[in-house]
């Protein structure tokens, strides 16, 4: 039996930023994934300077030895509609590859890692848990995903009201015969929604890769979607190459509607495993970072005490920083012809475009960084 003060289940940016926290105050931690890193994770792959910064990582030495693409505008439209570029002048975000992020994530916590390792048993021991009958921890930190087994075991995905995306995602290496048929540029990623406003596409270029997705809240036909995307793409003079025809399938929540189990006793449930995707970008990282943090700073406040009532302002603290999901948004209200019409003329609008489009729902450019006090140095842990 290993024994542990913080088990977190999930090595990706969400327990990766929680166990590097907790490490660093000397904290006893034990990370156990089902995956081996450096592993495929199905993402377009891009974070916002913020990001860093909260993680004190410099993006120019990230950038040494892994793909780092400055993002300085975006192309975005409608899904055969006109486009609007959009010019920022300086970098507003960075192109990373998700098997590079979380892999360097994960080491830099300097935490031990159990990797193949999936969760098949789950069961309180006193004020502790037991994991697959090899590890006591005194603490359980939810950070395996939209599937991860400890929000499903212990009623984190309970709800008819959940509102998740169904995306699909393909990134590959173009041969250098093919880098010149692609027409995109690497620092403005292209983005396009969909006719009735279900979801997105993107098309990113990060150095001689490419990435090619679509997200959508209406789960059935999606393959049919993309396979209409990547035709607009070729149609529009996008893309020449081959594109592989295997894409890669994904699931996450949003935060929206219904607010998500976040504690229990004994347990926090952080990142995609709490449903914190932004709602109308779906993005994950920042609040998978952010949330870890958190989550953290909480669990080194409990002392040893992880009672539900101690691990309480977790769920506080991410109201606060993400607010009370919507229960209904004004739109849900309105004819879908109506809508259609309302977003083409928006789209079209430069100001709403740099504004609310992007400024406001894919880089929340006026959030400020998450601010965290030093941690404090644990004495012992067991």
């Amino acid at each position: 039996m290993q024994n542990c003060e913080v088990l977190i289940v999930g090595g990706g940016p969400a327990g990766s930023s929680c166990a590097s926290r907790l490490v660093q105050a000397g904290v006893d931690v034990l990370v156990i994934d089902r995956k081996t890193f450096p592993r495929d994770k199905t993402c377009a792959g891009w974070v916002t300077p913020q990001v860093f910064e909260v993680l004190g990582v410099d993006p120019d030495e990230y950038a040494t030895s892994r793909v780092c693409q400055p993002i300085t505008g975006f192309r975005t439209g409608m899904i055969g509609g006109d486009e609007v570029g959009t010019d920022y002048g300086h970098v507003v975000s960075y192109g990373i590859r998700r098997c590079e992020f979380d892999h360097f994530l994960l080491e830099r916590s300097a935490a031990p890692v159990r990797f193949g390792e999936a969760v098949l048993e789950m069961r309180r021991d006193g004020s502790g848990w037991i994991v697959n009958n090899t590890i006591r921890a005194n603490a359980l930190v939810g950070a395996g995903g939209h599937f991860c087994p400890v929000a499903r075991s212990l009623g984190g995905r309970d709800g008819r009201q959940l509102i998740t995306v169904a995306a699909q995602e393909i990134e590959f290496e173009l041969p250098p015969e093919d880098e010149a048929r692609v027409n995109v540029r690497a620092e403005v990623p292209e983005l396009y929604f969909c006719e009735d406003l279900a979801g997105y596409a993107w098309c990113f270029r990060k150095g001689n890769f490419l990435n090619i997705g679509l997200g959508r809240l209406d789960s059935s036909g999606v393959s049919a979607h993309v396979q209409s995307f990547c035709q607009f793409l070729r149609d529009r003079g996008r893309i020449a190459c081959a594109v592989p025809e295997r894409f890669h399938g994904h699931a996450y929540q949003i935060y929206e509607r219904i607010e998500p189990k976040l504690v229990d006793d004994g347990v926090l449930f952080i990142g995609d495993a709490a449903g914190l995707a932004y709602p109308q970008s779906g993005e994950g990282i920042r609040p998978a970072v952010e949330s870890g943090l958190l989550a953290a700073d909480v669990l080194l406040a409990a002392a040893g005490d992880y009672s539900r009532g101690h691990l309480a302002p977790y769920a506080q603290q991410i109201r606060q920083r993400y607010g009370t999901p919507r229960r209904g948004a004004f739109s849900d209200y309105l004819p879908a012809a109506f809508l259609r019409f309302a977003a083409a003329h928006l789209m079209a609008n430069r100001w709403f475009t740099r504004s609310v489009v992007l400024d406001r729902w894919f880089l929340h450019a006026a959030d400020p960084v998450l601010s965290l006090s030093r941690p404090t140095p644990v004495l012992s842990a067991t």
